[in-house]
């Protein structure tokens, strides 16, 4: 492992599956509807289908308005994350600028492709309104331990990120898939995490929830250790983003949960915390309210 001596951390199995075993367990007692609804604003609203169409993702957006007249004590979500092509559809659409245009970037999401294609779609998605990037690592140079390679393109597209956005005045967030499923063990799971900070990224992914094995409570744990390292380290905060499978309010306070008891009450907010979903609203709503809810 490349980079646990500079951290001075290495995954311990034991520790991480009793420590899991005690969240999962505790979870339900965690379920308030204060945490809920917490948690409901650390979602990334996302639809990222072949059959996307310009009316479908504004509808989408439409429903986020509604939110605000139909259930007012509810938080927005953190962002809608789209197609790169569709950032200007939401950025028009969008209730209030605090509700961000997020996309999917860097030929999401194999990621395989020419950096300078990458790049520019970056660049295109911020010159088209997008204010958050998630990129997926290079797992064609990671998986062959070319961590230079990785570690490059992740920073040469911030370096892009962070240029487009200084042209319109703005900072734009990035965010660095790692692919978990596809990296299996916890070992790998940290050397991207620490890799992906190091170039720049201003949160970490799990996944892009186009693979078998997507989110999971022991990628979950180990990257949260690595961004509490990383901190520890740096002294710069990291932000945490589950995605992939994240369908019910269970699920969603379990991974709250994790990140709570590893970083602490000060990463738990939409700057450092963060849900990529397309079905956990309803849920989490049906939750809180403690009735069926089929609004999104």
């Amino acid at each position: 492992m490349k980079y646990s001596e500079k951290y001075n951390y290495v995954p311990d199995a034991e520790k991480i599956a009793a420590s899991i075993q005690a969240i999962v367990a505790g979870a339900d007692s965690m379920a308030s509807p204060e945490v809920l609804k917490t948690c409901f604003s650390f979602m990334d609203l996302t639809t990222l289908r072949a059959q996307d169409t310009p009316e479908s993702v504004r509808a989408l957006v439409g429903k986020v308005t509604r939110l605000r007249k139909e259930y007012p004590s509810y938080p927005l979500p953190a962002s809608v994350c789209v197609y790169p092509n569709f950032a200007s559809v939401v950025k028009a659409s969008r209730p209030d600028p605090e509700l961000h245009v997020t996309t999917v970037a860097s030929c999401f999401p194999s990621a395989q492709s020419f950096l300078e294609v990458k790049v520019r779609e970056c660049e295109l998605a911020v010159e088209n309104g997008a204010d958050e990037i998630d990129i997926v690592l290079a797992l064609n140079a990671f998986l062959a331990d070319d961590y230079d390679t990785a570690f490059n393109e992740i920073k040469v597209m911030k370096e892009a990120i962070d240029a487009a956005g200084k042209k319109q005045g703005r900072r734009i967030i990035l965010k660095v898939i790692l692919e978990t499923g596809l990296l299996v063990s916890p070992e790998k799971i940290a050397d991207a995490s620490f890799l992906a900070m190091e170039a720049g990224a201003d949160f970490i992914k799990t996944s892009t929830g186009k693979v078998e094995v997507n989110a999971t409570p022991t990628s979950a744990y180990v990257m949260c250790e690595c961004i509490k390292a990383f901190y520890e380290k740096t002294g710069r905060k990291v932000g945490f983003k589950a995605a992939g499978g994240i369908s019910n309010a269970k699920d969603a306070v379990c991974y709250y949960c994790i990140g709570k008891s590893i970083l602490g009450e000060s990463w738990m907010n939409k700057n450092l915390f963060r849900y990529g979903v397309s079905r956990l609203g309803n849920s989490l709503m049906s939750a809180i309210e403690q009735s069926t809810v089929n609004f999104f």
